[in-house]
């Protein structure tokens, strides 16, 4: 199944390309022509590429979600079920070609980062444990864009539904420090799964980070850790099973 996905890449390039160049346009954008990055003590840019690392890891769910959508409406999924596989390898396989397609995304923003000035700091054991927590949100993220695709059934629906995962991003501390927004907005933003892991992937970097002292950037590491694993702990079993009652 893995094999298949990937070699959809070759017949597709033009979505590989695509689902690498767009984060990296974001980056290039918020970092040159937009700004931010309010509230931030020390560098504008190291503040932000981390940021946008955990950030590119909900881009591309919807490429995810339409190859699902798109095979349960061909009807291929019933081939598959006629053959002596694993109940839910097709979603595996998806899942395993979309993680090597991030690890590829991470190494482009990596250099790009490093290309616009952005640097870490504390060694390479530390900056493999960032990209490590980079991944397991991927992975998290994976698996809620699954379950929502074949919620929506239909690849036309798809684009209503992956909406829904767009706010988990820039409600985020991706752009700017939770202390410089409203009280209860800045709250919401620090209990974010995914300013968690960028909150995680700033100290592992020594990037600057914001100057809150509430419990959850205390311990950001934990949380960047908890929030993926409860994510899948709940949306694999829920895919899987929704995926092998499909046409029953």
């Amino acid at each position: 199944m893995t094999r298949r996905e990937l070699a959809h890449w070759a017949r597709q390039p033009v979505q590989v390309v695509v689902g690498l160049v767009f984060p990296v346009m974001l980056l290039l954008m918020f970092n040159y022509l937009v700004g931010g990055g309010r509230g931030v003590e020390g560098d504008n840019t190291e503040f932000l590429v981390p940021g946008m690392l955990a950030l590119t890891m909900a881009f591309g769910l919807e490429a995810t979600m339409l190859a699902v959508t798109q095979d349960l409406g061909k009807g291929v999924i019933d081939r598959f079920r006629s053959m002596p596989m694993v109940s839910g390898a097709v979603l595996v396989g998806r899942s395993v070609a979309d993680m090597l397609q991030s690890v590829a995304a991470l190494a482009v923003m990596i250099g790009v980062g490093y290309a616009v000035g952005w640097r870490w700091h504390n060694g390479l054991g530390a900056a493999l444990g960032a990209v490590g927590l980079l991944l397991l949100l991927r992975f998290a993220m994976l698996w809620v864009g699954i379950q929502l695709a074949m919620v929506a059934g239909r690849p036309e629906m798809v684009q209503a539904v992956q909406i829904l995962v767009w706010p988990v991003g820039f409600l985020s501390n991706v752009f700017a420090t939770p202390e410089s927004m409203p009280g209860w907005l800045g709250a919401v933003v620090e209990w974010n799964p995914m300013s968690a892991t960028a909150t995680a992937v700033r100290d592992l970097f020594g990037n600057p980070g914001g100057a809150a002292d509430s419990w959850a950037a205390s311990h950001a590491e934990l949380l960047a850790v908890l929030w993926p694993v409860a994510l899948v702990a709940v949306f694999f079993p829920l895919a899987v099973r929704r995926f092998s009652r499909l046409n029953r």
